[in-house]
């Protein structure tokens, strides 16, 4: 249960008795009203603005309205105590009693406790990590992939309908000349060209993709086909040399991206659209409503004068849904520029029964946002939302120096070697320890320091001190059944100390915490709630060091174990939750 949205309702339903009683006017518009956790703790449970948010309307003072408010939820038999503070604020502090049954909740829901409702089914397409298949994936490709992961699994949580997808950018320049980069290393597997030469090409620039990934590909080609592409046009070899780059290179990309634990549902390729006739039809439509036209731009800016050439272009009129400028759909050679099949790929997505769009791009394509939602607005007459998400840099350390360059990558350092270095869960952990769109710096040594210092191990170590605990009292207490089901029976009313209680309430909020990260689109915001539960457990078990009444388990005291082991099992369930979400395996021990 979301308490947050239950007493948000519970205050809706009072606005409405009222409004019934002609004690506040009838069709007041409640959907200002929310319910928060105040800012200080000294304040109570609950903080709602309900009465400043509907004064107005009332024509009444914001403190007549909260006592009238104030004075039906004191009957709730939830509420310990209701006050109205400030300029007409209603704090709400909530019975011991009311926290002991979410404690409950969450063992008799166990896996499922936060699960929502509140997608209700909504098709989402989450489209993560796609780039050129010239290589295998960076470290700035694992932020993206980790996190439109970490989304779709969010949103997944809250009810919604879920679609992973991965656009394969395999036609343009780029893939042309990982081809070219390819046919010189052929010739280097078949001995028509020396590798001292290969060298030499490289280190002056001349082969694009330089790196040794490129040679086992290379060297399959040549056992396949020997030397018969050697004296083939490059009309003839170029073709069949990108097919085969794509495929492998794709290839290796599955390959690192399932290392990471990412599985996509749905590989679209940009040529696919483009050859299946896809473009001309998402074009055809901007056309039919007039948003395709030819004309001549503005010089960008920071031109002079004789640097533009103006000439006449098929333009998208992309101003008329907030962008900048009109953005131009084919090139001066007439083929089309990379926005036009863009177009295209988000159409087949609606068209395949998306309702809401999730791009998750890298911050250099920032520029690109605007069109690419005007695009959206444009095909849909504004029905489906398009949500850009941009990834920052990632800056990979080793006690604060910088990471030197991959030598089997050439020009950075690969996912793979992260991963085989500090292991898939940390990466996965790390890269959602920041809001998407700030920078963010991956120190291979600190990551995997066990201190509280360190995301990851606090994390994981709550978990596994948790396990530890369930381990132990089955050891000392072979009569308690520590099934979740079982604990939530306990006396719970045994646990009364205060660091209890505000433990019990902080997994409370686990609902509310998947709720507002799925609406903002923010998994990060799992990372600090997850952080802050298991500061809460390391400091009930630092306050049981200190006081030996205060352990978990109580020679002696069956019952009062019993409760305490079902706070700690609620503990060890929440965290596996969060964790599920992030991809990462709950530790049972830390070694």
């Amino acid at each position: 249960m979301n308490i947050f949205n239950s007493f948000e309702r519970e205050i809706e339903t009072i606005v409405q008795s009222l409004s019934d009683a002609g004690v506040l006017p009838r069709g007041l518009d409640t959907t200002a009203i929310t319910i928060e956790p105040p800012r200080d703790p000294a304040h109570g449970d609950l903080a709602s603005n309900a009465a400043l948010a509907l004064a107005r309307d009332a024509g009444m003072e914001p403190r007549e309205i909260a006592g009238r408010i104030a004075e039906r939820l004191g009957r709730h038999q939830a509420v310990a105590a209701v006050e109205v503070a400030g300029p007409g604020f209603i704090n709400l502090r909530l019975t011991d009693a009311f926290w002991r049954d979410r404690l409950a909740e969450v063992l008799l829901a166990g896996s499922a406790f936060g699960a929502s409702d509140l997608g209700r089914g909504e098709r989402v397409n989450v489209e993560y990590v796609s780039t050129n298949p010239t290589g295998p994936l960076h470290v700035g490709h694992a932020r993206g992939a980790v996190f439109g992961d970490a989304l779709a699994a969010l949103l997944e949580k809250a009810g919604y309908d879920v679609t992973r997808e991965f656009y394969i950018n395999d036609s343009g320049a780029q893939v042309d000349a990982l081809a070219r980069s390819l046919r010189r290393r052929y010739l280097v597997a078949i001995g028509a060209e020396t590798q001292a030469s290969f060298e030499a090409s490289r280190e002056k620039g001349d082969v694009e993709y330089g790196g040794d990934y490129l040679r086992p590909v290379a060297e399959s080609l040549a056992r396949r086909d020997g030397d018969a592409w050697r004296d083939a046009d490059e009309s003839d070899w170029l073709p069949a040399f990108r097919d085969f780059a794509i495929a492998e290179m794709m290839a290796l990309v599955r390959a690192d991206l399932a290392a990471l634990g990412v599985l996509h549902d749905v590989f679209t390729s940009e040529r696919g659209l483009v050859e299946s006739g896809k473009l001309e039809q998402a074009l055809d439509r901007l056309k039919s409503g007039g948003m395709i036209y030819t004309g001549v731009l503005e010089p960008p800016k920071g031109k002079k004068p004789d640097d533009w050439e103006p000439r006449p272009q098929t333009l998208f009129r992309s101003t008329e849904f907030g962008d900048d400028v009109d953005r131009p759909l084919k090139k001066s050679d007439g083929s089309w520029t990379y926005f036009a099949p863009d177009i295209a790929n988000h159409l087949d997505k609606i068209e395949r029964g998306a309702t809401a769009l999730i791009d998750v791009w890298g911050a250099d394509h920032g520029g690109y946002v605007k069109r690419m939602k005007a695009a959206v607005a444009a095909l849909t007459g504004g029905e489906v939302a398009l949500d850009v998400k941009l990834c920052q840099m990632v800056r990979l350390l080793r006690r604060g120096e910088p990471v030197k360059m991959s030598k089997r990558a050439g020009r950075f350092v690969t996912v793979r070697e992260v991963i085989d270095e500090v292991g898939k869960d940390v990466v996965r952990f790390i890269m959602l320890t920041r809001k998407n769109d700030a920078p963010l710096d991956f120190d291979l040594a600190r990551v995997t320091e066990q201190s509280k210092d360190n995301p990851v191990f606090y994390v994981q170590y709550a978990h596994a001190r948790a396990c530890s605990v369930m381990r132990n009292a089955a050891a000392e207490f072979a009569s308690i059944d520590t099934d979740p089901g079982a604990l939530a029976g306990a006396e719970l009313d045994r646990l009364d100390h205060p660091a209890e209680l505000a433990l019990i309430k902080t997994l409370a909020a686990w609902p509310r915490q998947v709720e507002s990260a799925a609406e903002a689109h923010e998994p990060h915001r799992l990372a600090f709630y997850l952080a802050d539960l298991a500061a809460a457990f390391h400091g009930l078990w630092a306050l049981g060091n200190e006081d030996p009444g205060l352990r978990f388990i109580v020679a002696g005291d069956e019952a009062l174990t019993r409760a305490r082991l079902a706070l700690v099992r609620a503990v060890g369930l929440v965290i596996a939750s969060g964790l599920d979400i992030f991809g990462v395996e709950p530790a049972e021990e830390m070694r």
